[in-house]
Parts: C-alpha cells; structure tokens; sequence
C-alpha cells in the first residue's frame, strides 16, 4: 500500500495519557480479545466490563497528558494511520457531499478516557458516538498480525476503515435507530448488531474500492498494491464470530454473533469494494445478512 506522509491533522496524539477506571466501550480488537478470555474461562467479561457498548460512565480518575517515547517503527505508524484516516474521510466528503463531518483517530497508550467511558488497551479499535472520534491503541496492530495471522498495511487499514464506517452510520442515524431497536426488541440485539457490524464492513470496502484505483499514489492520495485486497479479506475472515468461537470452545454458537460470520464479513466487504457505491451497503434491506 502506498501512502504519503502529511501534518498529522487527522489524528490526535494521547500516547501519553493515563490513570483512569470506569466502563469500556468495545470495538472490533476488543470483542476479539474480551470473547477469547470468555470462551476459554467460561467467565462473561463482557458485563465485567459494563456492556461495552456505547453510554459511558464517569471515570474513578482523570488521565493526564505527558511526554510521547516512540521508535521510529511506531512513528511511521502513526503517520501511516494519519494518512488512512485522511484518505477515508475524503473519500466520505466526495460520497456524502456536506452531510459528512471530519472527525479524528484518537491514538493511546494502554489507556484513555472517551466520552463513551475508559478504555484499556484490550479494547481494540473503536467508535465512539459520544465524541464521533475513532480509537486506537497501536498495539492491536501487532496483535492482528500475531494473534490473529491477518499481517499487512492494508489488513490494518480495514480496521480502521471499518471503524469510519461507523462514523458514517452515526451521521446518517443508522447507530442512532438501531440502538432504540435493540432497547425495544432486545431479544434482537445480536442480530441487529451483526447488520451494523457488516454495513461498516462494506463501507470500509466502498473506501478500499477507491483506494484501489490507478495513478491515486502520484496525488499523494492512498494507493492499494497488488495482493493488498488479499490481506483485508484475510484480517475479515480472521475476526468472524465463527471462527473466534471456535478457536475459544471448539464449536459454534450463532445465537451469540454480533459480528457476523467469516463469511459474511468478507462477502460484505467485497460488496463495497468490488462496487464502491455505498448504496449497496444496506444490510438492513432485502438482502440482509446473506
């Protein structure tokens, strides 16, 4: 993947912040982690965890702001996050016109508080509502390639994509109607969970569509590399609920999905990415979550 380096004005630098307690919100590196830790013990961290969905609670103390160590493997990184960040949400700003609002990556170190609660490094990537900014420890990166085999920049770039995705959703009221479906009907969580989760993955794939074209590079604007799509169907598939489950007890329960299959996700991302038209993205529609 071929990017260009800019001022850093898309993403705010929190590596420095710490302290702080309260409940955490959960994105795609946190339901990964917190599902495993689940499935192997039989103990649900996800209400030790307070839900980790949206709301937030205030935190037991405020996180203070202080000098950032970094080797310079880790400051390419975040230039390489800026750069994503940036070409996603131009590619939003030409999709949306002025309905789009620009928002920021938010990078911490191990912890941080957000308007949607305290978040630990364990969280993963995620969207909060509260402030419309997307989150990131830096270390799920090493975490995806290790833990879960999806290496590559652009296995990483779907992440944060999918992320984005969801801050297109929470500008369009898609979050918004789906959380009041889920209070009213909540024996419909999961699967309306599982819709959001797959249109955010098409969406990230409408972006990669865009990344994919000729000549992108020479503007300095994103540019995919052959093999490139490959990898984030790779880190798609990696993160299906199926697969997770099945790496936790050995069998699949898919009356707890929340994110969809392996399958899914990939068939959902290819949607966006092989189209580039969000409008193809409606899982919510007749073509559900097939």
């Amino acid at each position: 993947m071929r990017w260009s380096t800019g001022d850093r004005s898309d993403v705010e630098d929190m590596r420095g912040r710490s302290g702080g307690g309260g409940m955490i919100p959960l994105g795609i590196g946190g339901l990964i982690v917190v599902a495993l830790l689940s499935y192997f013990t039989g103990i649900d961290f996800f209400s030790m965890l307070g839900g980790g969905g949206g709301g937030g609670s205030a935190p037991t103390s405020v996180g203070t702001t202080g000098r950032v160590s970094a080797s310079p493997g880790e400051e390419k990184m975040v230039d390489m996050v800026d750069a994503i960040a940036r070409d996603v949400q131009k590619t939003w700003e030409q999709k949306l016109g002025n309905r789009y609002e620009a928002t920021k990556v938010v990078l911490f170190r191990d912890s941080i508080q957000s308007a949607c609660g305290y978040a630990g490094a364990a969280t993963g990537p995620f969207f909060c509502p509260g402030d419309r900014k997307v989150y990131l420890d830096l270390s799920f990166f090493d975490e995806l390639q290790r833990r879960f085999g999806a290496p590559g920049d652009f296995a990483q770039a779907y992440v944060l994509a999918h992320e984005f995705g969801h801050h297109v959703q929470n500008l369009q009221g898609i979050e918004r109607r789906v959380r009041e479906e889920q209070q009213s009907d909540p024996r419909n969580v999961n699967a309306l969970s599982v819709r959001l989760e797959l249109q955010a993955d098409c969406y990230a794939g409408v972006w990669g569509h865009e990344a994919a074209q000729p000549g992108r590079a020479a503007r300095g604007e994103v540019e995919l590399d052959p093999g490139d799509a490959e990898e984030a169907l790779r880190a798609a598939s990696a993160i299906g609920d199926d697969r997770l489950q099945k790496l936790g007890t050995g069998r699949v329960m898919p009356e707890k999905f929340t994110h969809g299959t392996s399958e899914q996700r990939v068939t959902w991302f290819k949607r966006g990415f092989d189209t580039g038209d969000p409008k193809n993205c409606d899982t919510f529609g007749n073509a559900g979550t097939r």
